[in-house]
């Protein structure tokens, strides 16, 4: 079958490498559970073969990436202190052009852990990011207010837009000081699962492409923020796919769209969260970028997020 030629958008910011971390100690974390329904707790007993088999998940993943000639930069997940959501950078610390980078306030003190200077020092020393400004918001921490990176923030990094879903783990106050920091637009809404529990995380509803957005209207029930939301993805120029509340508990809406090596949009996701798309969304998923899919099945089940979450975007 002749793949479709797909539009190069040669303009557009998609990140031409990736950020992951390896995990030492994958679990679940007790810390994040009541605010991640996404997340199921490890059975006694089998923590070293939940841990195992993440591992081998990881580096699957990573075997697809590379097949698809993605650049990612991979840190192992140090031995100590342990850290079981390790295998999520993306929330602690993103990259910006010229070399800005943010630091994040997290919910979960262990998941504060994860900030660990050895990390920064080889992302600086061993891989040459150059760290000309740091943008440190943790301080928020100390007054319970929190911003999980780009799980709180799905960024339009073209048209200067954070998105973000405010919840437990995403609140206005850090938003606004990331926006003003970095000259973004807060597109700020609320959104709840099917049980009526606030999503916990802005990258489970709300994908953003080159030209199209996938997200769950039919979590947004304020018609006014809905309105808003909605406003704002087509003014920028994206072709809407809605996704429902069953394909979000499947991850469909957890995927980043990135560069690869030969300058192609490929879209990243789960095996789980491809299997969710419909023929008619697939069909126009694939007659816009590449896409790669890896089985995440035990990261998705015990860490609550999937193979968005496992990509840091490294912009220099």
């Amino acid at each position: 079958m002749e793949l479709p030629q797909l539009p190069a958008h040669p303009t557009y910011p998609l990140a031409q490498q990736v950020l992951l971390v390896r995990p030492a100690h994958f679990g679940s974390n007790p810390e994040t559970a009541a605010t991640n329904a996404f997340q199921q707790e490890v059975p006694a007993g089998t923590e070293a073969k939940v841990q195992q088999k993440a591992l081998d998940e990881f580096n699957q993943f990573l075997l697809k990436l590379w097949a698809a000639r993605i650049d990612a930069v991979v840190l192992d997940d140090l031995e100590t202190p342990a850290t079981p959501d390790a295998v999520f950078p993306n929330n602690w610390i993103s990259f910006h052009t010229g070399g800005k980078v943010v630091l994040y306030p997290l919910f979960s003190p262990t998941r504060r852990l994860e900030r660990h200077p050895d990390l920064l020092a080889q992302l600086q020393e061993a891989h040459g990011l150059a760290f000309k400004e740091v943008i440190d918001l943790t301080s928020f921490e100390a007054e319970g207010k929190f911003l999980e990176g780009t799980g709180s923030l799905v960024l339009d990094r073209k048209h200067r837009i954070a998105y973000a879903c405010l919840s437990d783990r995403t609140h206005l106050e850090p938003l606004n000081a990331f926006c003003e920091a970095l000259d973004y637009r807060p597109v700020p809404f609320h959104a709840f699962d099917s049980t009526g529990l606030p999503i916990y995380h802005t990258n489970v509803i709300l994908t953003i492409g080159v030209d199209f957005a996938l997200v769950c209207l039919e979590a947004i029930p304020d018609e006014e923020e809905q309105g808003q939301l909605l406003e704002a993805l087509v003014d920028t120029g994206k072709e809407i796919i809605d996704l429902s509340l069953a394909q979000v508990k499947k991850m469909a809406g957890n995927m980043l769209q990135v560069r690869n090596k030969a300058g192609e949009p490929v879209l990243v996701m789960s095996e789980k969260a491809y299997k969710a798309l419909r023929k008619d969304q697939f069909e126009e998923l694939n007659s816009r970028t590449k896409m790669v899919r890896a089985d995440l099945r035990t990261i998705e089940l015990h860490g609550g997020g999937s193979a968005r979450c496992m990509l840091a975007e490294i912009f220099r």
